[in-house]
């Protein structure tokens, strides 16, 4: 049974860098056609997925690309995410999840379109 797991701090000071460790357990982040992602929800508002690594490549939601960026630790079995300049609006709660399903990603989405789902961590941009 496949696992995931969030971790990082609650609270981040606007304009600093939001980072987030999900951790895999029960599976290879590298088995073949999965693809891991990173998922929000913001306070009152539906679930917006931000981006995705694959096997050889990452992708980003066009809203969100030129402050996100998803790497992966294959020793520990771990994806990262980073989201730069961060403001109060990018207070949420940050999900990791996974899914054989690959491009195109939907950007308003429900659970049901992803097999794995971390619990969720929140993060407060706050001052």
């Amino acid at each position: 049974q496949v696992q995931l797991q969030e971790s990082g701090p609650g609270l981040v000071k606007p304009s600093q860098t939001l980072s987030l460790t999900c951790t895999v357990s029960g599976g290879s982040i590298t088995t073949y056609d999965y693809y891991w992602s990173w998922i929000r929800q913001p306070p009152g508002k539906g679930l917006e997925w931000m981006g995705a690594i694959g096997r050889r490549s990452t992708y980003y939601s066009s809203s969100l690309r030129s402050r996100t960026s998803i790497s992966r630790d294959t020793t520990k079995n771990q994806f990262t995410l980073q989201l730069s300049s961060v403001t109060p609006e990018d207070t949420a709660i940050y999900y990791c999840a996974g899914d054989t399903r690959g491009p195109p990603f939907k950007v308003v989405l429900s659970r049901s379109d992803f097999n794995y789902w971390g619990q969720g961590t929140p993060v407060t941009v706050s001052s």
